[in-house]
């Protein structure tokens, strides 16, 4: 490999790469930092240069035995939950088999966002419809997730074009936190140590979100068919509960599901970027430094890389979106590599860490939330 990787974007030199170089490894601010185009160093051919080793590498082709077994997988924990919710009839031991369903409908949201990615089956349409059948399947509208997730990709923790730092009850910004009032102040203020409470209610917005948009914005394709595919889901599932299990329990596991997938949700996209630099507005940025100095990796290995689909390695995927779950640690080695000969921070923690990375952050940024009253050189000392 050493003598694939060539090119430096400080200067135009050959790269030797080690089999075992340690990893640069930084936890990211934990209060909000601004960067725009004079705080990192150009790399313009840095994409490139790691790109060529990647393909080189095959990297970048379907694993479709891969995605078949994580499938059979996830299809014998469904029948095995239907097994058990019909075995276990009127027993409060049901709101089991419904944290259970709240994990495997996160899993499959793993797989629709991966068929979005296109790195499922070989053709962009079809897995596009795989995807829009799996977020089906879910209570979540393709569409919706593609448009705001599409954009958030492009411009990650960019103020003002990333959807994913925009306030939503929780308010990732000083500016936004500062700007709350009401009941919505009072949360921002604690905002870190509510971030987990307030995931339980993430499943019921996930569900609200999707069907808002699918009814109220123009010119959505496949509208219907994922109305149809939502409403099918639905009935499906609720059908059941409500007919077989007493009407305080039904309320109880469908609670219980909702809780369980919201919280799985946030909790494996929120390691992400959270706590990481926040871009400036109209700052041009080229795409390495742009994706990897706002991305976060998670450590763990097989086992994170299960727990959260293959968003542990957040560099990676946001360089090569299209990359299969299975390639993303090998991609890992070369990016890592190339960062650390290149003195580009490559941040990875773990789980826990990062946890309180997020809590921590969120709790700077709810300070702007504070005493309509206090100085206002307050909230430019709280900046970095």
């Amino acid at each position: 490999m050493a003598s694939q990787l060539k090119g430096s974007d400080r200067q135009e030199s050959n790269i030797s790469i080690s089999p075992v170089v340690e990893t640069t490894s930084t936890l990211g601010p934990v209060r909000q930092t601004y960067a725009g185009n004079a705080d990192f160093p150009p790399m313009a051919k840095a994409y490139q240069s790691v790109s060529r080793v990647v393909r080189e590498l095959g990297l970048l082709q379907r694993a479709p035995r891969f995605y078949s077994f994580v499938a059979a997988g996830i299809a014998l924990a469904l029948g095995g939950a239907i097994t058990g919710f019909i075995l276990l009839g009127d027993s409060w031991f049901q709101l089991l088999i419904a944290g259970a369903l709240g994990i495997i409908f996160t899993q499959i949201a793993f797989l629709a966002h991966e068929a979005a990615h296109r790195q499922i089956l070989t053709s962009g349409p079809a897995n596009f419809r795989l995807a829009r059948i799996l977020a089906g399947s879910i209570g979540m509208s393709y569409s919706w997730w593609d448009s705001k997730h599409t954009k958030h990709h492009g411009n990650p923790n960019m103020v003002g074009r990333d959807p994913d730092i925009e306030v939503d009850t929780i308010s990732f910004l000083e500016e936004d936190a500062a700007k709350s009032r009401g009941i919505i102040r009072l949360i921002t203020r604690k905002q870190g140590w509510l971030f987990f409470p307030l995931l339980t209610l993430e499943g019921l917005n996930l569900h609200y979100l999707s069907i808002k948009y699918l009814v109220t914005e123009k010119n959505v394709k496949g509208r219907w068919i994922e109305l149809g595919i939502i409403a099918l889901r639905f009935a499906l599932l609720l059908t059941p509960i409500f007919l077989l299990l007493p009407l305080g329990m039904a309320f109880a596991f469908i609670g219980v599901q909702l809780a369980v997938f919201g919280v799985y949700m946030g909790a494996s996209f929120a390691p992400n970027h959270k706590g990481m630099p926040i871009i400036e507005p109209g700052a041009r940025l080229d795409f390495f430094t742009k994706q990897v100095r706002t991305s976060r990796n998670i450590s763990g290995g097989w086992w994170a890389t299960w727990l959260m689909g293959g968003l542990n390695y957040q560099v990676e995927h946001h360089l090569f979106p299209s990359m299969p779950r299975l390639h993303l640690s090998k991609a890992r080695g070369i990016v890592r590599d190339y960062c650390a000969s290149n003195d580009v921070p490559y941040t990875e923690t773990s789980l826990i860490r990062s946890y309180g990375i997020v809590i921590e952050y969120l709790n700077r940024v709810g300070l702007a939330a504070g005493d309509p009253f206090d100085c206002p050189a307050v909230t430019q000392f709280q900046r970095v």
